[in-house]
């Protein structure tokens, strides 16, 4: 054997550069496996839950989210029309929520768990139209004692404020409420509540 001498720099940086590579092939390898935990657009648009920011919804306001491929309506009440939806008792069809439409924790007058923040999915439960937001008071063509909701121009159901049904309106039942849970004060996540 001949006694050559060994290039110590020029081992070290084929040892560098090999660990490098190997780090770099591992991760590539990795990312779709750790991405794999994450529900797909598909699978979030079949049911998995979805994270709403509400941080940014104004006194009176209402958004529309997408859970289960339903519109998902966050409405942020004003105390006025926390104070109103009391005396819509003797017009509503269920003002108690008898029929189970609703989580346990959002079965009360509100029919949500903080006061002015309303959670429901946005359809009708007459024939799965989807309504549309009404806040304005007492316009001519849904009667004097209007005090804002959600009126379906398909077949003329109301819906209070909290999304209970009047009576005398094709909608058999109030509009039903999903499950859903805060993660802070800022956002909600809809479609789990554990």
């Amino acid at each position: 054997m001949d006694n050559q001498q060994v290039n110590h720099g020029r081992r070290r940086f084929l040892t560098v550069a090999t660990s490098a590579a190997g780090a770099v092939a591992g991760a590539g390898v990795a990312t779709p496996f750790v991405l794999s935990f994450f529900p797909s657009e598909r699978a979030k648009a079949a049911g998995a839950p979805v994270e709403v920011d509400i941080s940014k919804i104004e006194s009176g306001q209402m958004i529309t989210a997408e859970w289960q491929g339903k519109p998902v309506w966050i409405l942020n009440r004003t105390d006025q029309q926390q104070k109103e939806l009391p005396g819509l008792d003797s017009q509503l069809a269920d003002p108690k929520s008898e029929v189970e439409h609703q989580p346990a924790y959002c079965k009360n007058e509100l029919r949500s768990i903080k006061p002015n923040l309303f959670v429901a999915i946005g359809i009708c439960t007459h024939l799965g139209c989807s309504p549309t937001f009404r806040p304005d008071l007492a316009p001519a063509d849904l009667g004097a004692d209007w005090k804002g909701g959600f009126f379906c121009p398909c077949h003329g159901s109301k819906f209070d404020l909290a999304g209970r049904v009047y009576k005398s309106v094709p909608a058999p039942t109030n509009l039903v409420i999903p499950p859903y849970k805060y993660l802070n004060d800022n956002v909600i996540l809809v479609g789990d509540d554990k």
